[in-house]
């Protein structure tokens, strides 16, 4: 598989660069040459005309075999048609033999034998196997034993022929083919094309490249009637005879061998020579007649000795003109690849083409019009006075210099001043391709400068390899096909080989290939071997042309060409004295290469005319070479043109040769003989013309001298820029000319002035950075390779520039910055303030710096990695949101370890929050409600979590909160305490809040339900139907009076009891406050007796008001009575309370007043005054409920008075009491109905007593229990179980109050939150019991007195199951 070279440079100059060939061409030439060829496309729209007379051209093209035209191709195939013609003189033909499905590669097969040894070693050696794996055959079956045979039959023969050993004694040759062979055609390369070398050469002409191959002889079996004779010392070899016909007369022929005729069936006759030989005579004898044509060994020695003439094309057999040409190239195109021609790619061209010339087994043929002289047909660019004519807007391209007839003869081509109209030199040649048509490898005559264009056409594809490697390819050429460079050791220079590109690169030759297509030029460089081949059918021209920089390699071609013994084209020293001849008016630059030209011809010239002085060559004679023609001053040994000198001698007066070769004109002893001594100039002729160029080029020189000083000083002998700027002026001053150095010197300046500026922009930059906002690239920034190189570039140049010290300071602090850079990126993770200080310091450089990115993106990072160590630091902030947002920010960063380890960590911390986040919502939410015990065993595992997490530490504050509660609780219920109402519900409705399922509340919740049951029964015994007043409002004492009253407002419950300070008691809000933040019961019967009081004091100057409504006035204005606040008018009834008068009309009810009876009106009524039997079992049942509340402590208040009453009542009956007034207020104002009250109010009236009170004083409790056991919600009543703590032991009553009715009935309704009643034990001796659990037992007799289940002897059980009757009791049941 063919792999394409790398692509040449190609170039596409401007009008203005193309105005100039020569100084474009000059230009581009420091990169051009580096590949040996270069492609050039012309500025668009320069298009000049098809001038060419297409009507008149005709040619005849070269015929090319592909095969035959690859070197190492060319080589097997003189190899097989040396063994094809070996063995058809012996009469047999030879067919290649098939190894393994391929043809056998004989010549490869033959070459590795010889090399191995030869076949005898082989042999012996048992190497055929190894001979079989370097032809590339698999191993392991039995191949070698193949090669061998086939080497054995084909080859071997023809071995021992080469080596020129006596075969008499060996075997028989045979060549027994196998019927599967192909049989070889050969092609008769020697007698088909050759190039006979010229004896002559015009100089009108170049080297000749084709000549008319010989026709092949006929050789044939000649049956001849004369006598050979035999010539001795002929060695008969493989004989293969031809039968004698009989009608010959073989008396005529003699067998050399035996001298005799006879035998004549048996007698051969060569076909060569006409020698005979007896088939019995030959050693071995021969059995059979051969049959064909047979040779002796004389003969077939002869033929394949014949030596190997130069390889060549031949000439087509027809002539044809563009457009025949064209039809035919187009035809086999579209045939070959069986496409339109213009649809074939060209790399399938390329690939197919390098195919086809490195096999042997495909023959194809095409035709190529090379070389044809533009002088016959014209040019096909336009000339000056030629058969086309142009139009006005192309006349340009008449004088352009990309013209190629103008391009040779411009100013600036040396080959102006050769005479001569060299055809294809200074003559374009033109070229008629077609697909396939190739130009083989070679480099131009004389090393010149070749210009290519193509008019038009399909594409030609160029190789090209540098000048520098011309002698490389050569000797890789040499050593591959050292055949072909034997019979010709010019073979390169006769343009009919080729070498694969791929081979030629594998042994480390550059090339460099390029597609040229219609409308572009190639250029080849001096002493670059280039070649190629057509695409399809298209129209070249070519020229060449040398410039001042190919003098010095003009004359080393020379030399070159001497070695080769190669004939030259023209006189190099003819050209260069012509140059000097006219040094007045030379190019500097011209002058100044042709004078050091001239210089070393002069010293050369010397130095050979000594050597000839010195030899004996006296004798000398002027002969004017310039009317010579080249052909007759040629060396006869190195076929040099002669100009300066030349010897003779007299014996061969038409032949020369050159001081290089006097010992090789003739056999004449040099001092024997006179030998003429030819000259142009002498050596004094030759110093007038060198003088003048050198006065020419002197200035220049000095002025060259002193650019090049410069230009090449060390960084210590810098001159200044202004200094290379004056060198310009003196140069222009002096009008030297445009040459390279001068050039250069320009372009220095250029650079210098360029870099100047750049510095100068570079530092301002520098320092208006610290202005520019944004931190982003700028447009002109430059990278650090580039300041760097620019650096080096400041310092690189010739001259001294005063910004490069503040750059170069400037390049120090960004790699001091690179290196801090690169230093802190190693680190795992470096601060976000490092970072942002060295970002600060990147941005005040005015350089672009990668690392700045890198840098942001770290800083970025860095601030990530330190918000989230910030937010780890503080969990109390560190939140899921938090969490979450931060995650958020880290994955848009760029991938690092430590980004990842944190956001790992972040990861894993945000899956534990989440995770117990829902889980204590869970917990929280859950239904049922966990416990306390499963929260904190949740809260233990949720503290070790360093977040802040709601829902976890709402479940914290939960179980706080529960715990809490728990303890508010126990504490409220402890140590026999009562809690309050207020208290008990606040509790409850807290708990009912904490999401813990809590034990307590359940007991709370139902103790709340049975003091809401409570009040709701007290409600209905009390409240009057549709009243407006609260239980609270009826049962405390009236702490509001007047004939307006208004509803007090329900103050709030208060759970946390308040330190007793100075209240207000001028409200039922002030009241219910009160009791609500009473300590204890004695403490809210104390407030109570102070509502009390003013509750008498009030009703007091109420009575006392309405009452002096009824007496006399010196007002004449009449008492407003009643509730229609209107005068007194018919019956009237007065109140017993408030003593206001009523209309009887006014009030409602009034039919139904039973007269006699007191009579209260409708704003002293507020209760319905139900019996103290009625009112007692609800105290109980409140004691047994264990709960204080202010309802409560008014009820107990109302039955303090009640009884207190009833005993005040008791101790002045029958006599009226002088406060009768004030107990008959007290008795209407008790929320009661007691019989006594009707008594009393009769004994005022009617004095009569009855001692009831005592009795009903005895039935109370009974008739308490009764009620008690009806109207509460329980079952039975049961006796306290549990224990009572002690908290107030030291206050312990003392005495005893002494058991009375009223005594009893006080002891009932004494505050069951009283801790000194409940902690004392009523037995006469108390053990005192100590400990956490102390049980009690109540007497259920008249007392309820509480006792030490201890001290009165009875057990739980006991105490459990059967009433207990104390011992006073039980005496009092006895004495009744």
């Amino acid at each position: 598989m063919f792999i394409p070279p790398p692509e040449c440079p190609v170039f596409e100059p401007s009008w203005e660069e193309f105005a100039d060939p020569f100084g474009f061409i000059n230009k581009i030439r420091p990169i051009a040459e580096n590949t040996g060829i270069c492609k050039i496309r012309p500025p668009p729209g320069w298009q000049p005309p098809f001038a060419c007379d297409v009507d008149r051209l005709h040619f005849t093209p070269r015929i090319q075999r592909l095969n035959e035209l690859e070197a190492q191709t060319r080589v097997k195939l003189n190899f097989l048609d040396q063994i094809a013609k070996f063995w058809e003189l012996q009469g047999c033909t030879l067919k290649i033999p098939h190894v393994e499905r391929k043809t056998l590669d004989l010549y490869v097969l033959y070459k590795l034998v010889k090399e191995d040894g030869g076949f005898d070693v082989v042999c012996k050696e048992r190497r055929w196997s190894q001979i079989a794996l370097k032809m590339g055959f698999a191993p392991g079956k039995a191949v070698g034993s193949h090669l061998r045979a086939h080497y054995e039959r084909i080859l071997y023969p023809y071995y021992l022929f080469q080596k020129g050993a006596n075969v008499m004694n060996s075997q028989k040759p045979t060549l027994n083919n196998d019927t599967k062979d192909k049989e070889y055609k050969p092609h008769d390369l020697p007698q088909r094309q050759s190039v006979q070398p010229a004896e002559t050469c015009t100089i009108a002409r170049r080297a000749k490249r084709t000549e008319v191959c010989e026709n092949k002889p006929n050789l044939r079996r000649r049956m001849g009637s004369y006598v050979a004779k035999p010539e001795p010392g002929t060695d008969p070899y493989f004989f293969i005879s031809t039968f004698i016909p009989k009608n010959h007369i073989v008396e005529q022929y003699m067998c050399l061998v035996c001298g005799g005729g006879g035998d004549e069936d048996r007698l051969l006759l060569c076909d060569g020579c006409d020698d005979s030989y007896h088939t019995f005579c030959l050693i071995p004898p021969l059995h059979d007649v051969p049959k064909g044509d047979w040779r002796c060994p004389k003969c077939l020695a002869q033929e394949c000795g014949k030596p190997q003439v130069a390889f060549g094309f031949e000439q087509a057999p027809r002539d044809y003109t563009l457009r025949t040409f064209g039809d035919m190239a187009d035809s086999f195109k579209s045939d070959y690849f069986n496409m339109p021609v213009h649809m074939v790619p060209t790399e399938l061209v390329e690939k197919e083409f390098w195919r086809l010339v490195s096999t042997i087994e495909e023959d194809v043929t095409v035709e190529y019009g090379a070389d044809i002289a533009s002088k016959d047909f014209g040019s096909g660019f336009p000339v000056k006075n030629g058969t086309f004519k142009v139009s006005p807007e192309e006349e340009g391209y008449l004088s352009s210099g990309w013209n190629l007839n103008n391009m040779p003869v411009l100013d600036a081509s040396v080959l102006t001043h050769v005479t001569a109209d060299i055809c294809g030199m200074k003559l374009p040649w033109l070229y008629v391709g077609m697909c396939f048509s190739s130009f083989c490898w070679h480099i131009e005559d004389h090393w010149s400068y070749s210009i290519n264009y193509l008019h038009w056409g399909e594409p030609k594809t160029w190789y090209g390899v540098p000048g520098y490697a011309a002698e490389q390819l050569e000797k890789v050429m040499k050593n591959l096909a050292p055949e072909l460079f034997e019979s010709q050791p010019d073979l390169l220079h006769q343009l009919v080989t080729i070498m694969n590109p791929n081979v030629l690169t594998g042994h480390g030759v550059p090339i460099y290939r390029t597609n040229q297509c219609a409308g572009e030029f190639v250029i080849t460089f001096p002493r670059a071997y280039h070649s190629g081949f057509n695409q399809g059918f298209n129209f070249a021209e070519a020229v060449n042309f040398c410039t001042a920089d190919w003098v010095p390699l003009g004359r080393q071609c020379v030399e070159h060409y001497r070695s080769l013994n190669r004939y030259c084209v023209f006189s190099h020293d003819e050209m260069t004295c012509n140059i000097a001849a006219k040094a007045d008016i030379l190019e500097l630059e011209l002058a100044s290469a042709v004078q050091k030209d001239m210089c070393a011809m002069i010293l050369e010239e010397k130095m050979l005319r000594e050597k000839a002085y010195k030899l004996g060559v006296w004798h000398s004679q002027q002969v004017d070479y310039d009317l010579l023609p080249d052909e007759e001053r040629q060396c006869a040994k190195c076929r040099t043109t002669c100009y300066l000198s030349a010897i003779t001698c007299p014996c061969s007066p038409d032949q020369l040769v050159c001081l290089h070769h006097i010992e090789d004109l003739c056999s004449c002893p040099v001092k024997s003989y006179t030998l003429k001594y030819v000259y142009k100039y002498t050596l004094a002729e030759l110093k007038p013309l060198f003088q003048a160029l050198t006065a020419r080029a002197e200035s220049y020189e000095d002025w060259a001298s002193k650019v090049n000083k410069i230009l090449k000083a060390d960084q210590d002998d810098k001159s200044d820029l202004e200094e290379l700027r004056s060198l310009v002026v003196e140069a222009e001053k002096k009008t030297y000319p445009e040459t390279d150095l001068l050039s250069h010197l320009c372009q220095v300046i250029q650079n210098a002035d360029r870099c100047t500026s750049m510095a100068q922009q570079l530092l301002n930059g520098k320092r208006q950075t610290r202005y520019r906002s944004g931190g982003g690239k700028s447009q002109n920034q430059l990278t650090v390779e580039e300041l760097r190189s620019f650096v080096n570039q400041l310092y690189d140049l010739p001259c001294t520039i005063r910004q490069a010290p503040f750059l170069k300071a400037l390049l120090n602090r960004v790699e001091q910055f690179q290196q801090e850079s690169s230093d802190l990126l190693a680190e795992d993770m470096p601060g976000s303030s490092a970072l942002l200080g060295l970002l600060d310091e990147g941005a005040s450089l005015d350089v672009e710096l990668p690392q700045l990115a890198v840098l942001r993106q770290r800083l970025e990072q860095a601030r990530w990695v330190e918000a989230v160590q910030e937010a780890s630091d503080q969990p109390a902030d560190l939140s899921l949101d938090c969490m979450r947002r931060l995650i958020d920010q880290g994955v848009g960063l760029a991938p690092h370890a430590c980004v990842e380890r944190t956001m790992a960590r972040l990861q894993e911390l945000l899956t534990v929050c989440e995770h117990w986040e829902e889980k204590a919502h869970n917990m929280l939410t859950a239904r049922p409600r966990h416990s306390i015990v499963t929260l904190e065993a949740a809260i233990q595992e949720v503290d070790s979590i360093p977040a802040y997490l709601p829902s976890c530490l709402q479940l914290k504050d939960c179980v706080s909160r529960a715990r809490e509660w728990i303890m508010e609780a126990d504490a409220l219920q402890a140590g026999g305490h009562i809690p309050g109402l207020a208290a008990l519900s606040e509790l409850v409705s807290r708990a009912r809040g904490i999401p813990v399922m809590l034990e307590p509340p359940t007991r709370l919740e139902s103790l709340v339900s049975e003091v809401q049951a409570w009040k709701e029964s007290a409600a209905n015994t009390f409240l009057l139907r549709n009243s407006s007043h609260s239980l609270l409002e009826v049962l405390c004492p009236r702490c509001e009076s007047g004939p307006q009253k208004s509803k007090s407002k329900k103050a709030k419950d208060v759970s946390v009891p308040c330190k007793k300070v100075e209240v207000k008691l001028d409200s039922l809000f002030d009241v219910e406050k009160a009791l609500s933040t009473s300590k204890d019961t004695a403490s809210a019967m104390a407030t109570l007796s102070d509502v009390h009081q003013k509750e008498l004091e009030s009703l007091s100057m109420m009575r006392t008001s309405n009452e002096s409504k009824f007496q006399s006035s010196p007002s004449c204005l009449a008492p407003t009575v009643c509730l229609c606040h209107t005068v007194p008018a018919g019956p009237m009834l007065q109140c017993e309370l408030c003593r206001d008068a009523y209309h009887s009309g006014c009030v409602p009810g009034f039919k139904d007043i039973q007269s006699g009876l007191p009579w209260l009106c409708p704003l002293c009524k507020l209760s319905e005054k139900p019996p103290l039997e009625k009112v007692l079992p609800l105290l109980a049942s409140l004691q047994r409920i264990r709960v204080r509340l202010p309802e409560g402590d008014a009820l107990r208040y109302v039955i303090e008075r009640t009884v207190r009453w009833q005993h005040k009542v008791q101790q002045v009956s029958p006599t009226p009491h002088p406060n009768g007034k004030v107990s008959l207020i007290c008795s209407n104002i008790i929320s009661l109905k007691i019989n006594e009250n009707m008594k009393i109010f009769y004994l005022y009236s009617f004095p009569e007593t009855k001692k009831e009170p005592e009795k009903l004083e005895k039935n109370s409790k009974r008739r308490l229990e009764k009620e008690n056991i009806e109207g509460q919600h329980r079952d039975t009543i049961q006796k306290p179980k549990k224990k009572k703590p002690k908290m107030n032991k030291e206050r312990r009553r003392e005495e005893k109050q002494t058991t009375s009715p009223s005594n009893s009935l006080s002891d009932l309704s004494y505050s069951d939150d009283s801790e000194e009643d409940w902690s004392v034990c009523s037995a006469k001796k108390c053990q005192q019991p100590e400990g956490n659990e102390v049980n009690w037992v109540q007497c259920d007799g008249s007392c309820n007195q509480w006792f030490h289940q201890i001290c009165v002897g009875v057990s739980a059980e006991q105490a459990e199951n059967e009433d207990y009757i104390c011992v006073s009791c039980s005496k009092n049941d006895l004495t009744e």
